[in-house]
Parts: C-alpha cells; structure tokens; sequence
C-alpha cells in the first residue's frame, strides 16, 4: 500500500494531467422564454412567423467542470434553446455572472452555445440583419434569456460536488440527412470516400457521474442535426427536436418532477449542423395539379418547376405532423443517449481543465495557407444562394440555391438595401455573387458581425471548439482533424484524444463551408459571410491558440478587441401591449367552451378561456396553464405548459377593444392516471388606464379520464 500510494503521487508530480480523474461538477437549469405572443420568432426569417403561444418553454441548462485542487480552472458549458449564441447576450451573461462571482466565471471560461431551433422567440441577437424580421430588438426576449442563463449557472454553481466524467459514442443512423448533398459531393472524391455517410452519424456523450454511491447528474450530448422538425408554419413557441431529446431523457431520469424542476439535467448539444436536416424522408414537390407534385426536388437547385417554393423537406412523422416528426427525432437522440449512458464500457475522462478565449476580426483576417500561399476573409456578405432558402424552409421571390452569377432586376434592387459592393469585395468573395453587401452597412448599426468570440474548453482528453457558426459536415471533419492533429504535436493531447464541435456557440457569423462547397454557392455557401478562405482562416485562428491548453501553459494570449455593444441604444418598432378588455358580460378567465365530461386515453381535452396578453407576465419558472388531478379534497399539477401534451394558443379577437381568448389543449397520454381532472389557466391583464397588470385565474369544470 505504500508503495501504491508513493507511486500514484510521484505519477502525480510528473503527469499532473493524467492523475485528475475526479472534478468539481455542477449542473443546472432556467427558465428563458420570451413573449409566446405577437413576437417574431428565430430561424426561418420569415415575417408571418409571428407567435401565437406555447408547446414547450425554452430553457438554457448549465454544465460546470473545474479542479478539485485549484477550482479557478474551470469552465461552464452552457446549452441554451435558442437558434444560436451571439455576443450581446454573452455579455450580458459574463458580466451578471463577474458581479456575482467576481474573478471565477469570465470571459475566457463561458460558453454560450444555441441548440439551433427555429421555433423559439426571436429580437434576442444583436446586429441588424437578422433583428429585421422582428422588427428590430426585442428587449424581452434578450432579458429573459439572460435571467435564466444567469439563474442556470448559479444552480449549478451552487450544486458544485465531487464527481467524475465518462464518455461514449453511437451511431444514430436515422436522425439526420444531408440536405445540400450536391455541394458536399464537390468535395474530393478521395475525401469523401474516408466517410460512410453525407453525414456525421455518430453522437458522443459524456456523462457527468456522481461521486461513488452517488446517482448520475447529467449529460452532454453531440449530435448534428438541424432544429427544424416544426415546420416555418408553426407558430407555437417551442424547442424543436434537440429540446424534445433534453426533456425525454430528464423525464426519463425523473419522471414525476415537472419540467425544468429535475436535478438531473440533460444537454443535447449542437455540432457541424451546417448542412444537415432532420427531414429525413427527403425533399419533395408539394406542387398540387402539376405533372411533378409529390416527386423528388431537383437534385442541384432543391426546385420544382424551377421555383423553390413548392421543394419542402419531410420528417419522419410527416403522414401525421411536424409535431409528430419533432417527437422522432428527438426520441432518436435520447435512445442513442441513453444506450451510451447505460453502457458499461465507457471511457474515464482525465487531466486538467482548462479555456481559451479571444476576439478576432474576421472582416479581413490574412493569414497563410499550409502550402505557403496567402489568403484572407472578407467583409461580411451574402449570397443570392443564401435568399433561395433550403429544403427545411424554402426562400421567396425567383432566388435559388446554387446561383453564381448575379441578377439584373436584383443587381440594381440591392442597391438600395445595402451598399453597392466595391470590386474588391466582389473579388474576395468570388465565385459568391453578392446581395446584401452586409459588411459595409452600418445604419443603424451593424447588419452582421465582423468581430467574433473564438473560444475552447479542455477538460483532460476531450476538447471542445466552441465555433460562432454553422460548419457543414466536411467543413467540421476538417477542423477537427486539424485540431487534434496540432493538439497531438503540441502534446496537449495524445492519439486517444477527442476533439467535438459545439455551435453555433457565443456569435453567430452564419455558415462555414468548405472552398469546394462554398463554389456551388447553394444556401450554406451563399451565406459562408466571410469569403471563400473562411474555413481555412477558423482553422488557422484555433490552431495557433492550441498550445494554451497545454498544462505547462501560464500565459494567455492578447484579448483582441471586444465587438461594440450594440444593446444599449437599439432600433425597436415593436409595440407593447395598450390593454386587455373583456366584452360585457364577460371576466377573465371565464370559460368560453367547458370540456366534456369524460374522455378515452389519447384523446385531446379543449377548453376556450377569455384570455389576455401573456407578454404582461412571461411567467419564468412558472406556467400558462396547469392540468391537474383530483387527490381527495386537494388538486396535483399533472402536466404544465413545458410538457409536450399541452398547448397553449392565444387569440386575439378584438385589436381596438382589446379582447382576447386562449384555448388550452392537453393530449391524454396512454400512460395518464385514471381519474378526475380540471384546466386551469394563470393569466395577467393589463388595465389600459392605469397600466397596472393584474393576475387572474380560469379553471375548468371537471371531467374524467377513464
């Protein structure tokens, strides 16, 4: 036993690294839905995307790891519900979080990562382009994902305990498609031949276990496939498959907590989604009346008569809904989650932890290539190929995919949109004919970001680009080969290490595809923001901070420039809410139409309340709406608005007056108790003299489920 212990410590003195196996790990969640209602929502850029209530509230979940002998290394990995991370609410994050915890959590060590949904509530991001659909910047949806970032990591601060790491892999081979498959087929042939699939099929987890005798506490998950499972059509405020996944595992873990009150929490983490889609079925002409409706899209352009409009992607559930495809997908990673987690031949996570963190100017970054030649980015542009949309959401007008050269009506359009490109922006982005000169617009602010956060997190053998971009399939294998190649030689890593991407992470600087992909200019090329030399510039720009990760590392390196805070003086031409009002007669949350008196297991309970304005009170960490279960003379919430059985649809009926009606919906599940049952619904009006916000409270009468 003595000389067991005087060798494990001499290990220990040598290889610092390889003796940490056990961490401080800390796991949280909150609560960050914006309004449900009259917001655009974030993803499809599409105006009529308007919300109208809630499937599934969104919630960021917070992962902390650091040293148990020096806890100042640490890092926090934060999975958030929304399309993707941006630098003005990562500010707003560190900054709370410094003022909480001064010198602990900063710049360098907090990650902020989007699951990437297109059914979330949209105006969060700070730059213009993509607040123009929201008619620019939504203050409450910033704020509350902000609160509830903020409020996940102080949970998980707070739960702080020794524990230790493993990690695994499967592969998922029906979870995702190629939705691009004509530009990664520009790759080299011998490239491709490397790979089985179009598509990363193979997820890794890495399970956060408590200390011995101890129950598990959570999960990171890295899978690539796009959040759109609900459709451009949907307008209920949810989480798209990769939320589905979170909640099934932890609902699986806990199944008598509501959502968001577990303790085990379960992160589904974005990775190289640039051109994957979970409509697995493929893309096919919804064309009614015309020779082609029904058949496969065009292989190169994704049209269908020549137009795009009719080419939609299908999931898996697409005879039933897109509800039903979101279930699928996500079932999908949480089965694969869980076959990883239940394993018994997981690796053990050891060494140090450590981050990396700088700002770099990505509007004209030069560098050089590994075959001694120079490139450079470009100011922020996009493409006429970006407009012609994908096969998840297809764009408008006559644009589409795969376009190289310009347009005349379009070319003099433009004009008056954004600044006429110069020639030499034309130059740099060839072959990309450019639409929205996007980098030389700056009224009233900046349209897209040219200053991005690069950041990575090392947590013994494992590291993790946080990449501030979509990366198309080829364009991540690249990067990550590269990485641990120059890992490897660093000796910062060995051969057995993993590198994983997660994005899009802390800004969003759109796509990154590679220079094959990026020349058939279909969507992913034509919004590739920085030029054809972007993958290779990312590459180069993560490479040369490798050697910071390194335990023998006590520098760190210069900052760069932080991009301008474009938060505090914002465009906004949204309105806020005048009044709510009830015709005479009437009361708030008086019931319009009761539920029957009994009902079959899978059936839909429906109950019409008189309703108002749930952006008078976004209730975080509560809910719209309860279904609760008689016990005796008292009532149990069963089901609230964060289950994916409920609904919550809100109506305006009378814009002048002021009236509005929300109709609640509940999808009795298989497994649901015998039993009696009510509906209520938890409101808030807005007295339209005084201004003062009132809480009311509807419930219905009771039936039975039998």
């Amino acid at each position: 036993m003595l000389v067991s212990s005087w060798y494990a410590a001499a290990l220990f003195s040598l290889y610092p690294s390889c003796a940490l196996a056990q961490y401080l790990l800390g796991v949280g969640m909150g609560d960050i839905t914006g309004p449900v209602t009259e917001t655009n929502m974030m993803g499809y850029a599409a105006l009529s995307q308007t919300d109208t209530g809630l499937h599934m509230r969104q919630w960021s979940r917070a992962f902390i790891v650091a040293e148990p002998a020096n806890p100042s290394n640490r890092v926090v990995l934060i999975n958030s519900d929304i399309a993707m991370g941006d630098s003005g609410v990562r500010r707003a994050i560190v900054a709370k979080l410094s003022q909480l915890y001064p010198g602990v959590y900063t710049d360098n060590n907090v990650g902020l990562v989007g699951t990437h949904q297109h059914a979330g509530v949209g105006g969060y991001l700070e730059n213009l382009l993509p607040q123009l659909t929201s008619l620019g910047f939504v203050r409450e949806t910033f704020d509350a994902i902000v609160t509830g970032t903020v409020k996940a990591v102080q949970d998980a601060h707070n739960s702080l305990a020794t524990g230790s790491l493993e990690f695994g892999t499967t592969d998922i081979l029906q979870g995702n498609i190629n939705r691009s498959p004509s530009a990664y087929l520009a790759n080299p042939a011998e490239e491709r031949a490397k790979y089985a699939h179009d598509q990363d099929k193979t997820m890794t987890v890495i399970k956060f276990k408590g200390a011995s005798g101890q129950a598990d506490r959570g999960l990171l998950s890295f899978f690539p496939v796009h959040g759109t499972s609900l459709y451009e059509n949907n307008t209920l405020v949810s989480t798209d498959n990769k939320g589905m996944a979170a909640y099934l595992y932890e609902n699986f873990m806990e199944p008598t907590s509501a959502p968001g009150k577990n303790k085990f929490v379960a992160g589904f983490v974005q990775a190289n989604v640039g051109d994957t889609s979970p409509n697995t079925l493929g893309a096919f002409c919804e064309s009614p009346g015309k020779p082609y409706d029904g058949q496969p899209c065009e292989f190169y352009q994704s049209t269908c008569g020549n137009v795009t409009q009719e080419c939609h992607g299908r999931g898996p559930g697409f005879q039933v809904s897109d509800f039903e495809s979101n279930y699928l997908i996500g079932s999908y990673q949480f089965e694969g989650a869980k076959n990883i987690m239940t394993s018994s031949s997981l690796t053990s996570v050891a060494g140090s932890v450590r981050s990396v963190h700088v700002y770099i100017n990505m509007s004209n970054y030069t560098f050089t290539l590994p075959n001694g030649t120079t490139a450079r980015t470009c100011k922020p542009a996009m493409g006429y190929g970006f407009a012609g949309g994908t096969t998840d959401g297809p764009g408008a007008f006559d644009f589409k995919q795969g376009t190289t050269s310009g347009n005349p009506f379009w070319d003099l359009v433009k004009g008056a949109v954004t600044p006429v490109p110069s020639q030499e922006q034309k130059d740099c982005h060839a072959p990309k004919p450019i639409l929205l000169n996007t980098g030389e617009a700056t009224f009233p602010y900046d349209w897209q970001p040219s200053i991005v956060n690069i950041q990575m997190f090392r947590v013994g053998q494992m590291v993790i680009l946080l990449v501030p971009g979509e990366f198309t399939t080829m364009a991540g294998r690249r990067i990550r080969d590269a990485i641990k190649a120059k890992l490897v030689e660093k000796k910062v890593i060995g051969n057995d290490g993993v590198v994983l991407l997660a994005g899009p992470s802390n800004t969003y600087a759109h796509y990154i595809t590679t220079r094959e992909e990026y020349g058939v200019q279909r969507y992913e090329g034509g919004s590739t923001i920085y030029g054809p030399a972007t993958l290779e510039a990312f590459t180069d720009i993560y490479s040369n901070l490798v050697g910071y990760l390194a335990d023998s590392s006590t520098t760190t390196p210069s900052p760069g420039t932080a991009p301008p805070d474009l938060t505090q003086n914002p465009l906004s031409l949204r309105t806020g809410v005048v009044l709510d009002n009830v015709p005479l007669g009437s009361s708030f949350g008086k019931v319009l139409t009761q539920p029957s008196a009994s009902y079959a297991k899978g059936k839909q309970v429906s109950v019409r309340f008189q309703g108002a304005s749930p952006r008078n009170n976004l209730r975080l960490q509560d809910t719209f709406l309860t279904i609760e279960r008689q016990n005796g003379s008292s009532w149990t919430v069963y089901r609230t608005d964060s289950h994916p059985s409920t609904k919550f649809n809100w109506k305006r009926t009378n814009g002048v007056l002021g009236y509005s009606e929300v109709t609640i919906t509940w999808d009795i599940e298989s497994d649901a108790p015998s039993g009696t049952y009510r509906v209520v619904y938890n409101g808030d009006y807005k007295n339209g003299w005084t201004g003062k916000i009132s809480s009311f409270v509807g419930q219905s009468s009771t039936f039975t489920i039998a």
